[in-house]
């Protein structure tokens, strides 16, 4: 059997190292007061973290699952039972359609920019043309990392490349409570793709590649594509059961294919085309289905113009508006036909001969 390889972990924190880095959340004077109850919860954390208690509260997974007797995260099972829920929901052709659109930008007038950004109103444009279609249309704001209490996107561990199986579906390397890992939003961002009949990623360029809000979302969706939906066959994360897993055979099940898909990318120098095509490459890996050539687009507003000019930019920029609006337009058709069973999907019923 493949060998599982050891050796790059750090070291545990000692106490006194611990003890700073726990109590740099509370540098406010007006905890000080609350002082001694401060340390009191500092010790608990302490001992969470030496004895590794990640999941605190869990149960039995139950019938369904490889190892019915296995211990679970509740989180994680109260996760899975609304992603499930959702896809239930999205297969039934009596629900309302769907379309998620994506606002990748950071920028928003709650944060330190404190001015709105191009892409939430390009989006904007867009959700006029999906509700007009009779059409939900769910806006996930990513700009809401740098302006909400305590919403963290946690970065991906890269459990795929151990093996496939040890990256669950949906992911269950959060919350970690023992490292203080929680507030993870991905949670509720799983069941809102699941949810979707179509997904529109709204995006500026950030020196040539994606935002750091999209790419952390972007990453923690690989458990989408060939995730394991039973933790209890790799007992958690046992790196030697997932790869004996892996090596058995595995489907590389794409969780989230069958969504139609358009993407909108602008900026003003540079790295719109290439980002465009990285992601609608990905979005094509996934599963989903492009809605066609007007629901993929690349523009630049303001073109080596300032930075400070920019929405005045967008404004006089009627033509890139009225594509946007033809990108929705278009996603929104291809939402119609993919619900009324008359979306041609190319390649369909073909098995990949090197899946993965």
């Amino acid at each position: 059997m493949t060998s599982v390889r050891k050796g790059q972990a750090p070291a545990p924190l000692e106490r006194a190292a611990f003890h700073e880095r726990f109590m740099g959340a509370f540098r406010d004077p007006a905890f000080k007061r609350e002082s001694d109850a401060l340390s009191r919860i500092a010790l608990i954390a302490w001992e969470a973290y030496q004895e590794g208690r990640k999941a605190p509260l869990t149960q039995a997974a139950g019938p369904g699952y490889a190892d019915p007797s296995y211990e679970l995260s509740v989180e994680w099972l109260q996760t899975k039972a609304r992603i499930d829920q959702a896809q239930a929901a999205w297969k039934d052709p009596a629900t309302p359609s769907r379309v998620l659109l994506v606002n990748g930008s950071p920028r928003n007038d709650g944060s330190c920019p404190g001015e709105i950004s191009k892409t939430y109103r390009l989006l904007q444009l867009a959700r006029e043309q999906i509700e007009a279609a009779q059409i939900h249309a769910d806006v996930l704001d990513l700009s809401l990392l740098t302006s909400g209490y305590n919403l963290h996107i946690h970065p991906c561990k890269g459990c795929v490349s151990t093996a496939m199986p040890l990256c669950h579906w949906p992911c269950s390397c959060y919350p970690n409570h023992a490292l203080g890992q929680t507030g993870d939003w991905m949670a509720e961002i799983y069941e809102r793709w699941v949810a979707a009949h179509g997904v529109i990623v709204f995006t500026p360029s950030h020196w040539y590649q994606a935002t750091s809000a999209l790419k952390l979302m972007v990453d923690r969706l690989v458990c989408a594509d060939g995730g394991n939906p039973d933790p209890t066959s790799t007992h958690g994360k046992r790196p030697a059961e997932a790869k004996a897993l892996e090596e058995k055979g595995w489907p590389y099940p794409k969780h989230l294919a069958g969504r139609v898909y358009g993407v909108v990318v602008h900026g003003d120098v540079g790295g719109v085309e290439s980002l465009r095509r990285n992601l609608c490459d990905w979005l094509d890996w996934m599963g989903l289905i492009d809605a066609g050539d007007q629901a993929r687009l690349d523009r630049y507003i303001g073109y080596y113009r300032p930075y400070a000019s920019s929405h005045e930019e967008l404004d006089r920029d009627e033509g890139v508006q009225e594509e946007v609006r033809n990108v929705a337009r278009a996603v929104a058709h291809a939402v119609a036909l993919l619900r009324a069973g008359r979306l041609p999907e190319p390649g369909d019923g073909l098995s990949a001969p090197r899946p993965k």
